[in-house]
């Protein structure tokens, strides 16, 4: 015999409604309550009828967060954070990993794979603004990161160059003269993270008049600890002299700290380290780590403010808001690994 919504009402001591919320997720009802319906629900083995709801509906109750990866704290701290967010609107969050390749960034936004979802956030590495300017989207889309977008879409994305231009002209005004960027890049004409926040590096010398040694820009292909300890012993043994590092992300810099360490370096009185992205791994590094606060939990909450708009005028063009494009000025968070 088909369970019913009604049954497990009746099962649990409770109104149809309180079912309806608790299986929708939303708010309002007590963690008992919430509890003692879940669990009328596993015993009677009522199944909710997902395609009859969303017909109804027009909605999935899904969001789609598209990311190259979600190893980089970046990634899942972004995930978390959103993910909780949806959940507080009955909605809930699905992660999509691309591996940073062009064409499955391209493949996750086709029309077929949109349908999933009521709208979808993606931080892509390598689409197009040619491609993305020939696609039309019957979903809500909000595009998160540096990757340059057509203005006909929102776009949310940090101060890459303002954030790496800061750090590196405070290790020029606290006594370090030759700063080595871990993660740089000699060719920075990409929009592209690393090269971004090379142009920040680059920029703070010229400003203050200190020639950049093309020696002092390591560059590394995975910005995870193990890069970051190989690019410090990479520069030691070519010889070049530094007293300075900034390093395009904390994962990197966990590296450094411990290759100095191994080396017999003291940090900062030997040499400055400055990380990006102020991840929580930076209060419990030896020593504390400085680093580029970008704004993470700023962008995701903007991101989703910009999703919930398009998704609730979706259909009624008149009332939709004009697309956004949003960038959030990076802080300087200053700890022990710095003067």
């Amino acid at each position: 015999m088909t369970v019913r919504m009604v049954d497990v009402a009746r099962e649990a001591g409770v109104s149809a409604m309180t079912v309806s919320n608790v299986i929708n997720g939303r708010p309002g009802v007590g963690a008992e309550t919430r509890m003692r319906v879940l669990a009328t629900v596993s015993r009677l083995g009522y199944q909710v009828n997902l395609a009859a709801r969303h017909l109804r509906s027009g909605q999935t109750g899904a969001v789609a967060l598209i990311v190259p990866d979600i190893d980089r704290p970046y990634y899942g701290q972004l995930a978390a954070r959103i993910g909780r967010t949806l959940e507080r609107h009955g909605r809930h969050l699905v992660i999509e990993r691309t591996g940073g390749d062009a064409e499955r960034e391209l493949e996750s936004i086709a029309f077929g794979r949109l349908q999933m979802y009521d709208g979808v956030i993606i931080s892509p590495l390598h689409l197009e603004t040619e491609d993305l300017s020939q696609l039309r989207f019957d979903k809500p889309v909000v595009f998160i990161g540096e990757r340059p977008v057509p203005s006909t879409f929102d776009h949310v994305m940090m101060d890459n160059i303002g954030g790496a231009q800061r750090a590196v002209e405070y290790l020029l005004s606290t006594g370090s003269t030759r700063v080595a960027i871990i993660g740089g890049r000699h060719d920075h004409s990409v929009a592209d993270m690393p090269s971004l926040r090379t142009r920040g590096y680059r920029q703070a010398h010229e400003d203050t008049q200190v020639p950049v040694d093309e020696r002092l820009v390591v560059q590394i292909e995975s910005f995870d600890p193990r890069s970051g300890y190989e690019a410090v012993n990479q520069l030691y043994e070519s010889g070049a002299e530094f007293d300075g590092l900034f390093v395009l992300t904390d994962a990197a810099a966990t590296g450094v700290l411990r290759a100095l360490a191994d080396r017999g370096i003291t940090v900062p009185d030997d040499v400055q380290v400055i990380g990006f992205d102020n991840g929580r791994e930076a209060d419990f590094l030896v020593p504390r780590l400085s680093s580029v606060e970008p704004g993470n939990d700023w962008m995701a909450d903007r991101a989703l403010q910009l999703l919930e708009q398009r998704m609730a005028t979706q259909g009624d063009e008149s009332e939709a808001p004009a697309p956004a494009t949003s960038v959030v000025t990076a802080e300087l968070v200053l700890r022990e690994s710095t003067r």
